[in-house]
This record gives C-alpha cells, structure tokens and sequence, in this order.
C-alpha cells in the first residue's frame, strides 16, 4: 500500500492561535452557556408554579456566591453572545473583513460585555 506523503496542515505543532479563533470559541462556549442559562429561568418560573416553599428555596440558591456567580455569568453570557451576533450580522453584510477592523471589533466586543454587565449588577 502507497504511503500518503502529503502534510497535515494546520497541524497542531505549527498552528499559531489568533484572536478571532479564540473569540470564536467563547461565541460558541457562550451559545451553550446560554442554552443551560434559559433552563435555569425555566426552573425559576417551575418554582413559581410548584407553591412558596419551592420559590423559596430556589430564591436561597440564587442569593448564595454560587448562585450569584452562575447569574453573572449568564448576564455576560448572553451579553457577550448577543454583541458578537451583531458583529457577524455586519460581518454578513460585508463591514469588518479587515484584520485590524476584526481584531478592534473583537476586543470592544469582549470589553463592552464586561463593562455592561458590570454596570447591571451594579445598578
């Protein structure tokens, strides 16, 4: 049998990571973040249904540091998941394409995500 000579590529030893890869990773990370956020609001509205007792207990979990950290980071989830779907709109009406523009949308994606969910929790 002919053995294949022909070089893998991007083979994992010359790949360089970008940016935008990584920025891909959390735009799809943060679709199943989000996914996993909505089952919670469901449970949340279950609880409302369900009598005081359940409500209550739900409502103690969600003032505890875990709870207050998986809110959190739903908020910037969704946030972070929603800017970027409006940076791949303008992607898909052909702004953007450019390196430089990419990469300075990406960050003030990344930035303004934080900075809004920071101010939501805070007010």
């Amino acid at each position: 049998m002919e053995k294949n000579l022909r070089p893998l590529s991007p083979h994992i030893q010359i790949y360089k990571w970008q940016f935008s890869s990584l920025l891909s990773i959390t735009h799809r990370l943060t679709g199943v973040i989000n996914t996993s956020g909505f089952f919670l609001i469901v449970i949340w509205i279950l609880s409302l249904a369900l009598g005081p007792e359940y409500y209550n207990f739900y409502q103690k979990f969600l003032r505890s540091f875990l709870g207050k950290f998986i809110l959190v980071g739903f908020t910037w989830s969704f946030i972070y998941h929603m800017l970027n779907g409006v940076r791949h709109l303008a992607w898909d009406l052909g702004y953007g394409y450019e390196i430089k523009t990419a990469n300075f949308s990406g960050i003030a994606v990344l930035l303004i995500s934080i900075l809004v969910t920071f101010i939501i929790w805070i007010i």
